[in-house]
């Protein structure tokens, strides 16, 4: 299983929220690039690199941070946040990230979503929800709609999806464990891959991750878990 750390962006710091509450705030570093290197240096893969400003606004304040991120590490950047149109998408990807997140642009703008997946594909686009009691929030999870995380994954599952990150908003910064029932569930239902995000904790979590790899669940997302210390990130990746 792929272990990705996470830097939250906001107003140039790197934070953690609870739940996705901005009133809900840590800041863990006002060097967002040093700690994305100290992950690197650690044996990360990949970095999960989100825009709380967009996400929360639509418009993000982070541009110069995100762009030094992409250009000071060697491993990929899958970057999300605010993205909510094509010419947003072209420019992430041209900025050198190697994926983009999307979650209320599928929502509220699909047919702008179905172009960006023509063009860029499924491998550079990953479909971000975000669920509430299994249902999909928008907006940086300020609002909840009717749609059905398994149902809104397979209509972009055939339109070209082939990842989704799953948040579990109830467990996100909560540090009280993934929601393995609803991951393995959402996973066999969907037939997709899934990068599972939120409540991780401890390693016995991520031995329980483990065993949801054959459903499709082979990557997870961690933030406060390694910014907090419950986790050595050197000694989970040696796992």
């Amino acid at each position: 299983m792929l272990l990705i750390p996470a830097i939250d962006l906001k107003e140039g710091k790197c934070v953690r929220l609870l739940q996705g509450r901005e009133e809900e705030q840590t800041v863990y570093s006002d060097d967002p690039v040093r700690q994305a290197l100290i992950f690197q240096e650690a044996g990360a893969a990949r970095l999960h690199l989100v825009d709380l400003d967009g996400a929360f606004r639509g418009q993000g304040k982070n541009e110069d941070t995100i762009l030094k991120i992409i250009s000071a590490l060697k491993i990929p950047v899958q970057v999300g946040g605010g993205i909510r149109g094509p010419e947003e998408v072209l420019k992430k990807i041209q900025q050198g990230a190697a994926s983009v997140i999307i979650g209320t642009m599928a929502v509220k703008h699909p047919e702008l979503f179905e172009e960006s997946l023509q063009v860029h594909g499924g491998e550079a686009l990953l479909l971000g929800i975000d669920a509430k009691n299994r249902k999909v929030a928008v907006e940086g999870w300020k609002e909840n709609t009717e749609l059905k995380d398994v149902e809104f994954a397979l209509h972009w599952k055939a339109k070209g999806v082939k990842r989704v990150i799953f948040t579990d908003i109830a467990r996100d910064g909560m540090l009280t464990g993934p929601n393995l029932e609803a991951l393995e569930d959402f996973a066999s239902r969907s037939g997709l891959k899934i990068t599972a995000s939120g409540g991780v904790s401890s390693m016995e979590d991520l031995e329980n991750l483990q065993r949801l790899e054959a459903s499709g669940v082979d990557q997870v997302i961690i933030g406060k878990a390694f910014y907090d210390g419950r986790i050595d990130m050197a000694e989970a990746l040696s796992c």
